[in-house]
């Protein structure tokens, strides 16, 4: 992680308004996210609103680490273990059953809340400063084009949005992969930036070891 992006006073001001609830824009490995604090019924309701998302379609996370990302579930297969060694950080969203007590906005219809571990910096700096997951979904109103700049983000989300943090223009060609996996295998529930073939690949390998 970079001391630098960990220090910075943007960082910090967006880690404190991550904490009283509020809204942040912050780059990851893909596009512009929005940031709110999961455990805060306040900051989720605020975050549906301004994206103008059905809530019965739940929000991804971003975790510091693989041991943070693990936290959320009740159950961690061997699958997805391997997946999570072969491509973390990195832009594979990774499914588990949510435990217990999980906000009901983040878990799917099937009980899963999807996670991954960004090799964004600045991602990772302020999962790491407000000790838990954030929010990912991306920095744009449902129906629009995930934003690049945040500019393009400031446009889209207006002042609704308390911190914007810069991370100049991101050029990913995709979002992250979106796979659900249990003890029996795996299912693509997104197409993204890691093929199925990287996934297939990473799991032969892994089942060899």
């Amino acid at each position: 992680m970079s001391t630098t992006a960990f220090e910075s006073a943007e960082l910090r001001d967006a880690i404190v308004a991550l904490r009283a609830g509020e809204l942040v824009v912050f780059p990851t490995e893909t596009f512009y996210g929005i940031a709110a604090d999961p455990f805060s019924s306040a900051a989720l309701g605020q975050l549906f609103a301004i994206k103008g998302r059905d809530p019965q379609k739940p929000i991804a996370l971003i975790a510091a680490d693989a041991s943070m990302a693990f936290s959320v579930a009740s159950e961690i297969s061997s699958i997805a273990r391997i997946l999570a060694k072969a491509f973390w950080p990195g832009p594979l969203t990774i499914v588990l059953p949510a435990r217990t007590g999980f906000p009901a906005q983040l878990v799917g219809p099937d009980g899963g809340v999807g996670v991954r571990v960004s090799p964004h910096p600045i991602a990772r700096a302020l999962s790491e400063g407000i000790g838990r997951p954030i929010t990912a979904t991306s920095a744009n109103r449902s129906g629009e084009e995930p934003a690049t700049t945040t500019r393009a983000a400031r446009e889209s989300l207006g002042d609704e949005v308390k911190v914007f943090l810069e991370g100049g223009t991101l050029r990913a060609s995709a979002p992250s992969t979106v796979i659900s996996c249990d003890a029996s295998g795996y299912r693509i529930i997104r197409a993204g930036a890691i093929a199925d073939r990287e996934i297939v690949a990473a799991l032969s390998e892994g089942k060899l070891q």
